[in-house]
């Protein structure tokens, strides 16, 4: 009777770990798949940490001797053979103003035009929701010559705030139609409700509509700050001075110097170049977590 009894404790045991590791199993190939493909991306920004500390790579992947050279940039103006490169602080200004202007008009403009298009009514409104996305889907090089001879024309050529101009007119179009989206999601009982209390439209919108929309207005913060820390084929393009240069540019010139560059040097300043973007994120990855798509409805 014992030996029953333990038999039978035995297969319940087994049974029980057999059916725990089938509901495991799932989460197991998913961080295992996951794991796999995003190991490559940590090695290369590992690599990348330790090339920009370390005075050469033996055999391409073992760091030998610890320097500071590399980070020269920040305490001096860069000098490889006859080429003098401008202030490292310099460009990271540039940048932030560039990411922090560009952020601001298209939050201001995007959310005016996401409401326009989630609550009036207006001839035409179908059609200027469609070609809002077809306009987004343009590749800035297709408009590079058009874009120069406007920039030339206004006197805009080689200035942060013309390349400013481009890129936030080429990223409004998915940003009003995200915020409609959010806007969507928000019940006319909500503003009409503020309006029977006697605000008007533009209070009820600023004081009402706008504190429910915020994840949305987080999440174009954010993605057009990140999109103008990242941008380089337009400033590439239309900015010529070094008074004008940006991280990205900076980076650029270090990778077409006739003169052999060292790998130390270029890691470094990618690793610097990085360094803001990382913070970012962590002060806003909250935000980035509450973040959904938005609705649809009322298109």
């Amino acid at each position: 009777m014992e030996a029953v009894y333990r038999s039978e404790t035995e297969r319940n045991v087994s049974f029980a770990k057999t059916s725990r590791w089938k509901r495991r199993m799932p989460y197991v190939v998913a961080f295992s798949i996951l794991f796999i493909t995003t190991l490559p991306v940590i090695l290369m920004y590992v690599w990348l940490l330790l090339n920009s500390f370390s005075s050469q790579m033996k055999h391409g992947f073992i760091p030998v001797g610890f320097t500071l050279d590399n980070w020269r940039f920040l305490w001096t103006n860069v000098e490889i053979a006859s080429s003098v490169y401008p202030s490292i602080w310099l460009a990271t200004w540039n940048s932030l103003v560039f990411a922090g202007v560009l952020t601001i008009l298209e939050v201001i403009i995007g959310v005016m035009a996401g409401f326009a298009l989630s609550r009036l009514r207006f001839p035409g409104r179908q059609g200027l929701l469609k070609i809002t996305l077809i306009l987004h889907a343009f590749p800035s090089i297709a408009l590079l010559i058009a874009v120069f001879y406007i920039l030339n024309f206004l006197g805009l050529f080689d200035t942060l705030w013309g390349v400013v101009l481009v890129k936030t007119a080429l990223q409004i179009p998915l940003t009003a139609w995200i915020m409609k989206g959010f806007f969507d999601d928000v019940p006319w009982d909500v503003e009409w409700a503020g309006l029977i209390d006697g605000c008007n439209r533009f209070k009820v919108w600023y004081t009402i509509v706008l504190p429910l929309v915020k994840p949305g207005i987080a999440a174009v913060s954010i993605f057009s700050f990140l999109s103008g820390w990242s941008e380089f084929l337009l400033l590439y393009t239309f900015i010529i001075s070094d008074s004008n240069i940006t991280l990205a540019t900076y980076l650029q010139k270090l990778l077409s110097d006739p003169n052999v560059v060292p790998y130390g040097l270029l890691t470094a300043v990618s690793v610097f170049y990085m360094l803001p973007v990382i913070a970012f994120f962590i002060l806003t990855q909250k935000s980035l977590m509450q973040i959904h798509a938005g609705g649809g409805k009322g298109v």
